[in-house]
């Protein structure tokens, strides 16, 4: 193995071991947010009461996951019942919620803050009426007056701090410094009714689980007629559609998650550094010269004009015994033969065959052959070895 990977190694193991002090250490914590989430098992969830509400119904209950505004733009409905718990509406959703009601449906809204313009239109203001710990929800007939639930944990205090005349009082907070008020009402709306709930706590895992606090809820709901009903709910529930959400759900697979991400980061990091990166070879300019030359040595060939050539040739050498030898070539004679012999060494046999070459190929009446043009492109190249 490489000191790469054994790096890679090492920070993994200490990652994991770090992870498995963590988890056994670690003290479960309950989780105390109000989220009113039907898919939340936590205290404040409402998972007992979504898996309840099909019997407190009589089967009569449809879940909605659309807004009010769009599912009623797209249904046309007879008289029906509306549940809303703990849930935001836009202010269009509403209006088509009190145009359902005002054609003979009824709605139970279980909400701690309604929206200033619905509340006007209904007859009531909502606002804290209670700052105690504990309350207990008791309802108003006396049928009804042993069941109560006890709120021990986390209160709201909501309640009306104001209602219209024509509005009957179901249900109150009861406290022992204060005097009862009123949290649960029941207005009259064009052809239906809406019945308003301020404190939505009771219906959640922590208050549900309690013994006898099943009854008080049936009491409430006892109050919608036993038709259709549409329960709208929170538009967090489509969040457990999420593909990760067995994964993240469970601890043990979240912490592996969780690692393999910490573990492809830190690959990612340490592999992030700059590589030698291979270099390209460059070929050099190739030398043209020596093709160019050859391409015309071979024209002049294919043309079979040799005088022109040798000619050429004699002028190459003889420019070349000037600017190197320097030596005259005004006059090709003896003297020349002998200057040329002594510079290059040659003996005078070659000397004086090339001279002679030389001079057939400047006489522009010479005939010159092929084997002429060989023989002195032969001995000039011999003279300046």
């Amino acid at each position: 193995m490489n000191k790469t990977f054994k790096t890679y190694a090492a920070i993994f193991i200490i990652v994991m071991i770090i992870l498995a002090l963590l988890e056994v250490n670690k003290k479960e914590t309950t989780d105390w947010r109000k989220n009113f989430d039907i898919n939340e098992k936590s205290p404040f969830g409402l998972f007992v009461f979504n898996n309840e509400a099909k019997n407190l119904f009589k089967g009569n209950l449809k879940k909605i996951e659309q807004i009010p505004y769009e599912y009623y733009n797209q249904h046309k409905k007879d008289p029906h019942n509306i549940v809303v718990i703990e849930n935001n509406f836009d202010k269009e959703s509403w209006n088509k919620i009190l145009a359902q009601v005002s054609e003979g449906s009824d709605a139970f809204l279980m909400v701690s803050r309604m929206p200033k313009e619905i509340s006007d239109s209904i007859g009531y203001y909502d606002s804290e009426i209670s700052f105690e710990e504990e309350n207990v929800l008791k309802l108003t007939d006396k049928k009804y007056q042993n069941d109560f639930v006890k709120l021990d944990k986390f209160p709201s205090g909501r309640g009306f701090s104001f209602i219209k005349p024509n509005v009957e009082v179901l249900g109150k907070t009861v406290e022992k410094k204060n005097t009862d008020q009123a949290n649960f009402i029941k207005v009259k709306f064009g052809k239906g009714h809406i019945y308003a709930h301020t404190e939505p706590l009771f219906l959640t895992n922590y208050y549900l689980l309690k013994p006898g606090n099943v009854k008080y809820a049936q009491d409430v709901f006892s109050y919608l007629p036993d038709r259709e009903t549409l329960w709208f709910v929170s538009n967090k529930s489509s969040a457990s559609r999420f593909f990760m959400r067995f994964v993240l759900s469970n601890p043990a697979l979240k912490y592996a998650w969780w690692v393999f991400l910490g573990g492809f980061i830190l690959f990612i990091f340490f592999n992030a550094k700059r590589k030698q990166r291979i270099v390209p070879v460059t070929e050099p300019l190739r030398n043209t010269s020596l093709d160019f030359v050859k391409s015309i040595g071979n024209l002049y060939l294919q043309e079979g004009d040799f005088h022109d050539m040798m000619a050429k040739k004699s002028q190459y050498f003889l420019n070349k015994v000037r600017m190197d030898l320097l030596i005259d070539t005004q006059n090709l004679d003896e003297e020349f033969a002998k200057k040329l012999q002594l510079k290059t060494g040659k003996n005078m046999e070659m000397i004086n065959e090339a001279i002679a070459l030389i001079k057939k190929g400047q006489d522009p009446y010479a005939s010159v052959m092929k084997e002429d043009l060989t023989r002195i492109n032969k001995l000039l190249d011999e003279i300046f070895k």
